[in-house]
């Protein structure tokens, strides 16, 4: 899939363009549902899947101090969204002068003149332009003038309540993961690099791989089971792990480290690219009188991480 930064009155020349608009944090099942529906009405004209979205968050440009944490970077994103069908992911650089921009203004120069969109898809709360003072009646209405229809999608629920990214930052900021899993469609995972640490796990006989995360919306502190993929590896095997996400109280109440040790693994991870998938939470992260008291309980998380995990194996 390409990914294309945009800009209002840039004429892209995809032909016949559906497409799908919103921020797209998460990708989650709400946002699996208006992709699934952009890509069909593509597909029914022969025409472009298009999402898109905004870089950076409206949030981190209109109010920094209390913009969200994001769930997912731009990459991350693109990739969830080429396993959908999307052909184009088409990103509109947020700054002031693009707030500034009226619904008609918004929905004229990009929708139109950028996108040359005939379908548009979106959320039935979907607001657009300066103070969000655009809904989807305004965009329906704008449609009929500019060249494109609009279909509208009710929420996704799950327990009643709409899924929304916000809802499932709470549940990762909680160490809920489990339910940010099932509100996401997908185990919640972070990428990074695999990093040097102090080393304290060898010596206790549990090595851990430490992970540097590109993005900082991370878990709640404590041990998680999960599992941990090496990029690196041509067959994708994902390991068993327990992840402890905390700051080795036991030691020195360091930084903030995100480590995980993989089950039946002994191999170099420095430098290698990862992707530590969090299942369920086992237990909340606190100080041990002695080493060997932290190793005693570390294995105790083994063997529940490996009953969660392997079940027919444990």
């Amino acid at each position: 899939m390409n990914i294309l930064r945009v800009a209002p009155n840039r004429p892209v020349g995809w032909p016949d363009v559906a497409v799908a608009v919103g921020n797209f944090d998460g990708v989650h099942r709400g946002h699996q549902e208006l992709v699934r529906a952009m890509v069909a009405e593509a597909r029914a004209m022969t025409g472009t899947a298009v999402v898109l979205t905004f870089d950076p968050h409206p949030g981190q440009v209109l109010a920094a101090r209390t913009a969200p944490r994001t769930l997912l970077s731009l990459e991350q994103r693109a990739e969830l969204l080429a396993t959908m069908g999307v052909d184009q992911l088409a990103v509109l650089p947020f700054d002031r002068a693009l707030a500034r921009l009226t619904p008609e203004a918004f929905a004229a120069s990009v929708l139109r003149d950028t996108l040359a969109a005939r379908a548009v898809v979106v959320g039935e709360s979907f607001r657009f332009g300066a103070r969000r003072r655009g809904d989807v009646s305004t965009l329906a209405s704008l449609g009929k003038d500019l060249g494109f229809r609009v279909r509208a999608l009710a929420p996704t629920l799950e327990a009643g309540r709409p899924i929304s990214s916000s809802r499932i930052r709470e549940a990762v900021l909680a160490g809920r993961v489990r339910e940010a899993g099932e509100l996401l469609g997908r185990e919640y995972f972070l990428d990074g690099a695999v990093v040097r640490g102090a080393g304290r796990g060898r010596t206790v006989g549990v090595p851990t791989a430490n992970l540097d995360p590109d993005t900082d919306l991370l878990p709640a502190v404590g041990v998680y089971a999960g599992r941990f993929l090496d990029r690196a590896d041509p067959a994708e095997e994902r390991h068993s792990c327990v992840v402890n996400v905390g700051r080795r109280p036991t030691f020195d109440s360091g930084a903030l480290t995100v480590e995980a040790h993989l089950l039946g693994f002994d191999g170099d991870l420095y430098e290698h690219r990862a992707r530590l998938f969090f299942t369920a939470r086992l237990r909340d992260e606190r100080r041990f009188p002695s080493p060997d008291a932290l190793t005693t309980q570390i294995r105790q998380d083994m063997a529940r991480a490996r009953a969660l995990l392997d079940p027919d194996h444990s």
